[in-house]
């Protein structure tokens, strides 16, 4: 089984982010970078796909330099092959990513792709269906459970009040949702192993951004809270604030 799994690097959650100056990004100085979290549950799922099943586990990421990092933490994990998809871009929509994934993934003709719902940073929830339309996939996203059973597959997906049941024949492509499985902690045998495989690098075969960013900015300071605690005689200021300060009455 060919397994082709699309990972990225996102900013650390805990990282202080702050606009950069064009107003249009983020100030990367001083940021962590991180493989981001849904794409390391659909590296640990490919794993253990790859465990009962055999085959290959492929770890692909489109963007420049940084990007190799998420490759070399899917490799800590046991991926087998890295591929770097190059752009000298600084910046790209999702449209050009999902186009130089698809790219790729139709020249590989893989039995499952696998990639996380969202990345943790814009959380646009595009690629699983750009990719799957651009390469004409069987696709699925939001799974919580993967079964597969030589050619057949069948997916257990959130929705709205609870879950879908879903069944399907590979080649297919799963975008996959935290609580499938628990990704795996590299041991330092399998991080020394990483440093020694290489990553190919082929270039970007599509660049044409659709969507650009107009503008950036922090989100508004919250005015800080007040404190009563005298009971009873704090009542009449407690209704002064909230009819000339909040004006909800």
């Amino acid at each position: 089984m060919k397994i082709i799994v699309c990972v990225s690097l996102v900013p650390d959650s805990t990282t202080k982010v702050k606009i950069a100056d064009n107003g249009k990004s983020i100030d990367e100085n001083g940021v962590s970078f991180i493989l981001n979290p849904y794409d390391e549950f659909a590296v640990e799922e490919a794993l253990q796909l790859k465990e009962k099943n055999g085959g290959e586990v492929i770890a692909v990421s489109f963007g420049g330099d940084k990007a190799k990092d998420a490759i070399k933490k899917a490799f800590q994990m046991g991926a087998d092959k890295g591929v770097l998809i190059r752009t000298s871009d600084s910046e790209f929509d999702s449209f050009t990513t999902a186009k130089n994934l698809s790219e790729y993934i139709k020249s590989e003709s893989p039995d499952l792709v696998l990639l996380g719902k969202q990345s943790i940073d814009f959380d646009s929830m595009l690629l699983p269906s750009m990719i799957s339309e651009m390469t004409g996939l069987a696709a699925t996203s939001v799974v919580v459970k993967l079964d597969i059973n030589g050619n057949a597959a069948t997916a257990e997906r959130e929705i709205e009040g609870g879950k879908e049941i879903l069944q399907f024949n590979l080649p297919a492509l799963v975008g996959v949702q935290k609580g499938i499985n628990d990704p795996r902690y590299p041991n330092l045998k399998s991080i020394m192993a990483a440093k020694s495989k290489p990553i190919e690098e082929i270039n970007a075969t599509y660049n044409g951004n659709r969507v650009s960013v107009v503008e950036m900015n922090m989100p508004p300071t919250k005015a800080s809270g007040k404190l009563f605690t005298n009971g009873k005689e704090d009542v009449s200021e407690l209704v002064k604030l909230l009819r000339e300060e909040a004006k909800v009455i």
